[in-house]
Parts: C-alpha cells; structure tokens; sequence
C-alpha cells in the first residue's frame, strides 16, 4: 500500500441550508474541510495509507476534526497540538446564475502561526511514497509559506514525490507578497504540478490566451500553456489542467488534460447538471490523480481518466469530502454514469 503525506490546513465548515443565503435562517450546518485534509480521505477511501499533517488546537474543536479524519482511515499521529485556534470558513451554496461564496476567518490559526523546524519532516516522511500539498497554505502567512517550502525541499531530499495543487485564493493573499513570489518557489522542487488555467496565471504569474469565464475552452492552448511552465520548471514531470466549463452554479461540464512523462492526454468529458456540492472537487481530482499515478505508473492517460471521474463523483456528495470507493470510480470510467439503483 502507498504512503501519501499531506500538509495543510482542516477548518471547521459552516455551510447555510441547502441553497440559502447565509443567515436566511438561522442555522448552520457544521462539518470540517480544507484543501490537503480533502486529499487525504479522498486517499484513504480509494485505498491508500494517508497521513494528514497540520495544526489544531487542544480543545473540543481540534479533537473533532481529528475524530472525523480518524473516521475515515486518515493517520493523524504527526498532527502538532497548540493553543491556537482552528480556522474557520462559511460556505453559501449558489444557484442557477447565483454564484456560490465563501467567507473564510483563519487569520491567527495554528497552521498559520507555524514556522520551520517546527515539524520533523524527515521523520515524518520515513517509509512514506508521496508528498502533497497545495497554494493554500502559504497564502497564509509568511511562515506558513516558509514551512511549506521547508517541507517541499525534504521530501524532494527524501526521495519522495512531490506533488502542489497551484490553487490560487486571492481573498487569502493578504500578507505583503503576491502569489508567484511564492509559489514558484514552491513549483521549482515540484514533481507533479495540478491546477487550472487562473492558478497557473494567478499563481504562477504565467499567461495564455484562454479565456477561461467563455465556457468554451481550447486544449490546443492548454498543450501550449503545459509545456511553458514544464520547461520553467524542469523537475515537473507531470501537469495536470482541469477544465471547468461553468454554464451555472448547477451545471458545469468537466474535464482534465494531462502533459507528463509519456505525452499529452485529453479526459473524458461530464456533464454534471445537479450539482450537490462542487467544494473539494479539484481536491477529489488531485487526489485522484495521485492514486492513478502510484498505481498506473505505466498509463497516465488511465490515470488521468481515473482522476476526472473520482472528481464527478464528488459534485453528487454534500460536504468536502469526496466519499467514493475505488470501485465506484473504476465503474464510472468503464461507462456506468446512469445513476441506476445498485441491487
């Protein structure tokens, strides 16, 4: 079994009822999320040894989102515990033409206030395969950033693959750097590289012509744009684009492209017109992703097909979490999208 690392951030989400607007009603529906906390459950439900590094605080909160990660296989031992608090995000799910938005309150959170030599990382990445993380946790803090790039230069060191979900949040950006000071830096020891086209032009500050708000997207200039920023960081080996095309908060057509070591690859496309919940989607597909490639070294298209499909599952499941199966992805790559009763 392969042994995935993830560092980041899990807040505690607090999501309004069904399509509401925040406050509509006065209740709110808790449960826990975040970026690199998504991967690792995603991880672990497909089968892999997955452990989630972070910060949390020593209180009920903290003791709650390690219950919920330990619920679903995830190894939370190399959690640090401080008096810090956890950070916080609101989610209003949109509709139709209505935008979903999120309000996020992580300033002064643990994982924000961490610094490096604060983690063993070559402890931690003893035995393990895979190291992942994304452009979130550096948005955090100056320290934040400064850790995340420690970690980054040790898994490389402890021959691990890295991989960075670009994931650019330009309401998070707000200590005094801009995303690509950072980021390319984190980039620069990356292996795998997951993003979408505003991450790589946002956060890489490397631009294409594609217009990415049209709908209508041209994977000729995403090969184009795949093979600028491999050759600006020549320990890539893999990119991986998605491709949302949002004709509403409900309905979005999605795909993926992948250049990496054997060539360029186009997915298979979904149309997913009821969407439950699309947060954590591009986790469920990095996630995806990283699986595909430890167990189809030899087939990154598979991979690659893998990855999309376990991301449309996620668009039909309330919360961050991607709650599917390996079977359940392999049976959506093979053909069976009909959402028929499994008897």
């Amino acid at each position: 079994m392969k042994h995935i690392i993830t560092f980041g951030e899990i807040m505690l989400r607090l999501k309004s009822p069904g399509v509401e607007r925040l406050f509509q009603s006065p209740y709110l529906e808790a449960t826990f999320g975040g970026g690199e906390a998504n991967v690792a459950v995603s991880l672990s439900l497909l089968g892999a040894q997955a452990t989630f590094v972070s910060v949390l605080p020593t209180n009920p909160l903290g003791e709650g989102a390690m219950g919920e990660l330990r619920r679903h296989g995830v190894d939370v031992s190399r959690i640090r515990r401080t008096k810090d608090r956890m950070g916080t995000y609101y989610l209003e799910t949109g509709a139709n033409q209505r935008a979903s938005n999120v309000v996020y309150d992580r300033e002064g959170s643990g994982i924000s206030r961490i610094k490096p030599g604060d983690l063993p990382w070559a402890e931690i990445f003893q035995g393990a395969d895979w190291f992942h993380t994304t452009g979130i946790t550096p948005a955090l803090s100056q320290s934040a950033a400064d850790t995340a790039i420690e970690a980054v230069k040790a898994a490389r060191a402890a021959g691990l693959e890295v991989s960075i979900d670009l994931n650019f949040r330009k309401k998070l950006w707000q200590y005094g750097v801009k995303a690509p000071e950072i980021m390319r830096k984190l980039a620069a020891h990356a292996t795998v590289l997951i993003a979408n086209e505003e991450d790589i032009q946002l956060g890489l500050g490397m631009t294409d012509s594609t217009d990415v708000t049209s709908g209508h997207l041209s994977v000729e200039n995403y090969k184009n744009l795949a093979q600028k920023v491999k050759e600006a960081f020549p320990s890539v080996h893999t990119l991986a684009i998605t491709l949302r095309r949002s004709h509403s908060a409900d309905r979005n057509g999605w795909s993926a492209v992948l250049h990496g070591k054997s060539g360029f690859y186009e997915s298979q496309s979904y149309d997913i017109d009821d969407i439950v919940d699309r947060v954590g989607g591009g986790d469920s597909f990095g996630a995806g992703l990283i699986f595909g490639l430890l167990e189809y070294p030899q087939n990154e298209e598979k991979a690659l097909r893998f990855a999309v499909a376990a991301s449309a599952l996620k668009h039909s499941i309330l919360g961050d979490f991607n709650l599917v199966t390996r079977d359940e992805v392999e049976a959506l790559v093979a053909g069976d999208g009909s959402g028929r009763v499994q008897r």
